[in-house]
C-alpha cells in the first residue's frame, strides 16, 4: 500500500544526505524534514565519505555540477554502494552540455543507483550515452504522452534491466519502473513546472521513501511520486487570488508536511502495466 510506505517514513525518520542542486538545497531540505526524515546537505570531499556512513541513504543531484563536487559525489556514491544503502541519481540538464553527460555517465558506470529519476530528456540522455534537452527541462519532442505510452512503458523497463535500478520518469505522466513492472501515475499540476526545484525536491523524498522501505522498493518510489503530484493538486486548490508560485512552493512543502497515509491513498492515481 502507498499509504503505508508514507507512514514507515515517520516512523523510522530515515537520516539522508544530499549532495544536491545549489539553487534549491533549501527546499530539498525542508520537503525530506516535512515528509518525517532528515536531511544532512554536505558536498566536501573531506567529509562526503563520513557523512554517507552515518546516514541511511544517499541523493546525487547534479544540477549545479562543478569540479569540486564531482570527486565528492563519486567517494561518496562508492561508499554508500560498499555500506549497501540507498543512492538516487537525479541527472539534472543531461545532455544540456558536455560536462554534465559525461558526468552522468561516469556516475552511472561507477556507482549503482537504487533509484535514477529524471525528466524524459534527460533518461534518454543516460540511457544513449548523448541527447539534447532545453536547459534542464524535457525537450517537447520527448514527453510522454498516450499515443507513445506503451513505448515509453518499455524503454523505461528496458533502462531499469541494463542498469538493475527503478527507473523514474517524470512529466506530465509520471513512470515508475523496475525490468517486469511499470508505475503509470498521472497526479501532479502543470503548474508545477514553474517552480524551481519540484524535481530536486521530489528526488530528496523519493530517497527517504525508498530507505524507509526496503522491501518493497518499486512501490516506495512510486508512493513518493504520487504524494508529490497528489501535493501539487492540493497547494493549488489551497492558492488565494494573486498569490502565485512562490506561495504554492511552501503550499507544496506544507501539504507534504500535512499528508497521512489516507489523503495519499485516496488521491493517488496510478495503474500497474
Amino acid at each position: 500500500m502507498l499509504g503505508e510506505c508514507l507512514e514507515n517514513v515517520r516512523k523510522k525518520a530515515p537520516l539522508v544526505h544530499n549532495i544536491t542542486n545549489y539553487v534549491t538545497v533549501n527546499d530539498v531540505a525542508n520537503i525530506i524534514l516535512a515528509c518525517g526524515a532528515s536531511p544532512i546537505m554536505a558536498d566536501e570531499q573531506e567529509e562526503v565519505e563520513e557523512i554517507t556512513t552515518i546516514c541511511n541513504g544517499l541523493n546525487i543531484n547534479i544540477g549545479t555540477l562543478n569540479k569540486r563536487t564531482i570527486p565528492s559525489m563519486l567517494l561518496a556514491g562508492k561508499k554508500a554502494n560498499e555500506l549497501g544503502h540507498v543512492v538516487v541519481l537525479d541527472p539534472v540538464g543531461a545532455g544540456a552540455s558536455t560536462l554534465r553527460t559525461d558526468m552522468a555517465l561516469k556516475l552511472l558506470e561507477e556507482v549503482h543507483f537504487t533509484v535514477i529519476r529524471g525528466n524524459i530528456s534527460e533518461i534518454k540522455t543516460l540511457a544513449l550515452g548523448s541527447g539534447s534537452t532545453k536547459g534542464v527541462d524535457a525537450d517537447v519532442a520527448d514527453a510522454v504522452n498516450e499515443e507513445n505510452l506503451e513505448k515509453s512503458i518499455a524503454f523505461a523497463k528496458e533502462f531499469a534491466k541494463q542498469t538493475k535500478s527503478i527507473i523514474a520518469i517524470t512529466g506530465a505522466i509520471d513512470l515508475v519502473a523496475d525490468e517486469t513492472c511499470c508505475y503509470v501515475i498521472r497526479n501532479g499540476r502543470a503548474e508545477m513546472s514553474r517552480i524551481t526545484g519540484t524535481g530536486c525536491q521530489l528526488s530528496g523524498m523519493l530517497t527517504a521513501y525508498v530507505v524507509a522501505n526496503p522491501e518493497n522498493k518499486l512501490e516506495a518510489a512510486a508512493a513518493a511520486v504520487c504524494a508529490m503530484g497528489v501535493a501539487g493538486e492540493i497547494a493549488y486548490d489551497l492558492l488565494q487570488p494573486k498569490e502565485g508560485n512562490s506561495t504554492y512552493r511552501n503550499r507544496i512543502i506544507d501539504t507534504i508536511d500535512q499528508m497521512d497515509s489516507k489523503c495519499l491513498t485516496n488521491g493517488a492515481k496510478f495503474e500497474i502495466r
